[in-house]
Parts: C-alpha cells; structure tokens; sequence
C-alpha cells in the first residue's frame, strides 16, 4: 500500500480566474479540496513540491495528509491539469477521506518474469497487454501501489484474465473475463504491422497520384489560357 504523504498548503480567500493567474505568480498552483459533505476549501499549494509529485507518478492514488493554516485533512488526488505546451501543472482537486468511503482509482498492472516465461524467452512469442491499469473500488488506505502479474511459466497462446490477478476481494470495478494480456506467436504482430505498413504506403501512394493528377490538370488549364 502507498504511504500517506503530507502536504502543506495555504488557504485562497479568492477564487475565478484572475485569483489563480495571482497565485501562479507566487510560486504557487491554485487547487481544491471538496466532499465528505463540506463545503469545498479553496487552497494553494508549492508549484515545485506539485510537480514533483505529479511526476513522480502514483500521485492519484496517494493518500495526502494536507496541513492548512494548522488543520489536517485526508484527502486523495481525482484530477490535475497540466499545461499543453510546457507540462506545468495548473490545478489540482483532492477528495476528502472519509471514515467507511471507498474511492475508484486506476492502479497500474505491472508485469514480472518474463525471462521466466517459456513463450517469450525460448519461443520468441510476444506479450500483448490489453490492459495497463486496473480499475478498483477500494477504502483509500488499502489502494495497492501497483498489481504484479507473474509471467512464470506462461506459455503462448495463454490468457490472463481480470480473474487471475491477486486483487483486494470485491474491488474490480470489471468483470471477471475481461483480458488483461495474452501471449502471442512471434509472427502474429509482425504480420499485423506488416499489413499497415502496407496499407499506409498505398494511401500514400494513392494520395500522391491524387496529387500528381490535380497539378497535371492545373499546368493543362494554364496552358489552355495561355493558348487562347
């Protein structure tokens, strides 16, 4: 399970556009935190300590501990947004923690020993994920950091179902057959990437002919005029 991290933050008397623009200038990105039947608390937080966290990765399913004006409050990442162009995070909202709550998170599949799987290390097969993450609804301080597949053994052709996984009882927001990745043959995606290979380079091809025919047609016309 992750560690409860902490946070400190200030509090916003402002909010709307204008107010934001002013906290950005000080070094800081203007964030919310809201539910567990309160009214929501507009805050601001470290530009630099939001960024490292976003990047660190986890960060929305890390439980924060966030220290305003003296108060603590459990709340949990749902959303952040970034700058298009530089990466920047703008704003963050946090969900209040609440005791009995359970909240939906996206944990990442990670996926081990694959050295140990004969499909792929003695027969060249190919491991083709279907699914990165999975979706759980669990009490916030039981979020896994991550679920581990285990490939030992794993032959190809084999499927690894949302049923295999070692996950939290009750907690998989899917259903139990859903594909979470499967061992392919080694010529399998060759010829898959082959066939669009293939048909890109007709498009291409098309396109330029399309191309060629209309410049023909305008170099005609303009020797047309030029006759008359």
């Amino acid at each position: 399970m992750s560690a409860t991290k902490t946070l400190e933050a200030v509090a916003r008397d402002r909010v709307g556009k204008g107010a934001a623009r002013a906290v950005r200038r000080q070094g800081q990105i203007p964030a919310v935190i809201y539910g567990g039947n309160q009214a929501p608390e507009a805050i601001a937080v470290d530009l630099i300590r939001a960024r490292t966290l976003i990047y660190a990765g986890g960060f929305k399913t890390t439980l924060f501990d966030i220290t305003v004006g003296g108060k603590k409050t459990r709340a949990i990442p749902r959303d952040f947004q970034l700058d298009p162009v530089s990466g920047v995070p703008l704003h963050v909202d946090f969900l209040r923690v609440v005791a009995g709550q359970t909240v939906t998170v996206d944990v990442p599949v990670h996926f081990v020993n694959e050295d140990k799987a004969p499909g792929i290390k003695q027969k060249g097969g190919t491991l083709n994920i279907a699914l990165h993450t999975v979706s759980l609804d669990v009490a916030p301080d039981q979020i896994p950091d991550a679920i581990e597949v285990d490939l030992t053994g794993r032959e190809i052709g084999d499927v690894i179902h949302a049923a295999d996984l070692r996950l939290p009882a009750g907690t998989y927001t899917g259903e139990p057959t859903d594909t979470v990745a499967n061992l392919l043959p080694p010529t399998v995606l060759g010829a898959e990437v082959e066939a669009e290979e293939a048909a890109i380079a007709e498009a291409q091809s098309a396109e330029a002919a399309e191309e060629k025919a209309d410049a023909d047609a305008e170099a005609t016309a303009e020797k047309n005029e030029t006759e008359e």
